[in-house]
């Protein structure tokens, strides 16, 4: 049986993951400002592992 929390969370998925669609096109969006010629999957790629890294961040500052 899921939790309150698990439950509660459930509701706020599809938010969460527009919200960081959203960060990805942000950056998407300097990339292309800044970079001539760009390389789509590259420049994806690269952002998709700085938002991992970013995550494991913050994972390791809230949860220790």
């Amino acid at each position: 049986m899921p939790s309150i929390e698990e439950t509660e969370l459930e509701e706020y998925h599809g938010a969460i993951i527009a919200d960081v669609e959203k960060l990805v096109e942000k950056y998407r969006a300097i990339f292309d400002w800044n970079v001539p010629d760009i390389d789509q999957k590259l420049a994806d790629r690269l952002i998709l592992g700085e938002v991992r890294k970013a995550l494991d961040a913050i994972d390791k500052k809230l949860l220790g």
